[in-house]
């Protein structure tokens, strides 16, 4: 359940809660605030105070499935065809190699190229045709730079965290990896190579030869978000509602911004979120608990009213994501974001074109930990002129190799 802190979403659950009991007089909805803590997980399972059903991370599901540690619920998914209807690679993510299910999804996200549109029509650039390769990015940075009045046409993170993961993003977009798995099971880097290298160079080059890039570097999350907010960034990497919070908290224009595909397409980093089952709940909680989660999340039934009920709580609709559908009812989103957008849905046509066609790559095991050794490396790049790419790429590997043996 959604904290107070967020009162739309949390009224909007409770609605759902009354209206699943209306449904279901047999079945007591006993909602709880929160997410899956990995520190406390083993706890509450061991101790009997997991609940029934509990939310996870797309890079849960696997060492979960492993540990046995979720009911296995793919006899009880026969009575809810519209589970068949999310994205294979969606469903995929928690199942076992039996092809046993054991969770649903809930919501997802893939990473895009947004854009500023007004900077790109100053620059002489096309904003209905954003890059889609790394060399394009580099020109039309390039040329967005050129305008001058502090204007940056590239930005990229390199602090807490964020370089790390935007590193990832772009080694997945050039069809490299950050980890790999062994044949025995085990992890190791795999970014010191040629994929990684050209991920630091391209960055390297934009900053120090083309002077795209802007001289303020060591930049966060919130940092693109307001300086795209302000009109000052032509292109950086996100998610799509990064724009509705650069409209809402940075006071940008919702209509400036276009969102185009990863570059490359060879991959998008992806992930979310979903619900497995307790491995201790009897049958009938965990059908009960299925019946709950079906009802709110996976329900095609109620995706047209869902939009509807979001724009009249002035919420964003018309992002292309989270959509975690396919076939008939991702027509009926595409309808429903038509009728109720509250967003410039043609701005996003670049990326909803792309959707189906870019594989989706989750975060690699111990991300965080991982994200932060990259940082240096992003950093180092963007603020040393004569930064040593390859010495980066081997300390990096180095560390990243003594973490995943550690796991």
């Amino acid at each position: 359940m959604p904290a107070k802190t967020d009162p739309v979403n949390r009224k909007i659950f409770l609605s759902d809660v009354a209206a699943f009991e209306k449904a279901n007089p047999k079945i007591h909805v006993v909602p709880h605030e929160g997410q899956m803590d990995p520190q406390t997980f083993s706890t509450k399972l061991a101790g009997g105070q997991l609940e029934n059903a509990y939310y996870v991370y797309l890079t849960d599901p696997a060492g979960l499935i492993a540990k046995h540690q979720a009911a296995d619920i793919t006899d009880y998914l026969k009575d809810y065809p519209a589970a068949q209807q999310v994205k294979p690679q969606l469903r995929q993510v928690f199942q076992d190699k039996a092809g046993r299910t054991y969770g649903v999804t809930e919501g997802n996200y893939s990473m895009g190229l947004v854009y500023n549109r007004t900077l790109f029509k100053k620059a002489g650039l096309d904003p209905d045709k954003p890059p889609t390769t790394w060399d394009e990015v580099r020109a039309d940075a390039k040329k967005i730079a050129a305008l001058g009045g502090g204007v940056v046409g590239y930005g990229d993170y390199s602090k807490s965290n964020t370089g790390g993961w935007h590193f990832t993003a772009e080694m997945y977009s050039r069809g490299g990896d950050v980890a790999e798995q062994q044949a025995d099971g085990t992890w190791k880097a795999d970014f010191d190579n040629a994929t990684g290298h050209a991920v630091l160079q391209q960055l390297h080059d934009m900053r120090w030869t083309d002077d795209s890039m802007g001289k303020r570097q060591l930049l966060e999350w919130a940092d693109l978000l307001q300086m795209m907010g302000s009109g000052k960034l032509g292109m950086y990497l996100a998610t799509s509602d990064n724009i509705p919070t650069i409209a809402a908290q940075y006071k940008g224009d919702p209509k400036e911004y276009g969102l185009g595909a990863m570059p490359e397409g060879k991959g998008t980093l992806a992930g979310g979120g979903g619900f497995m089952f307790n491995p201790k709940n009897t049958p009938a909680q965990t059908k009960a608990a299925l019946a709950w989660v079906m009802f709110k999340y996976e329900n095609t039934d109620r995706i047209t009213s869902g939009k509807k009920r979001a724009a009249e709580n002035k919420q964003p609709v018309g992002l292309p994501e989270p959509n975690i559908w396919s076939g008939a009812a991702e027509q009926t989103v595409a309808a429903a974001d038509k009728k109720y957008a509250n967003e410039p849905v043609e701005n996003y046509a670049p990326f909803t074109e792309s959707v189906g066609k870019i594989p989706l790559k989750l975060e690699p095991p111990q991300a965080q930990k991982i994200y932060a050794v990259l940082d240096t490396a992003m950093a180092k790049v963007l603020t040393q002129k004569d930064a040593d790419i390859d010495k980066l790429l081997s300390d990096a590997s180095k560390q990243v190799d003594t973490l995943l043996a550690a796991q």
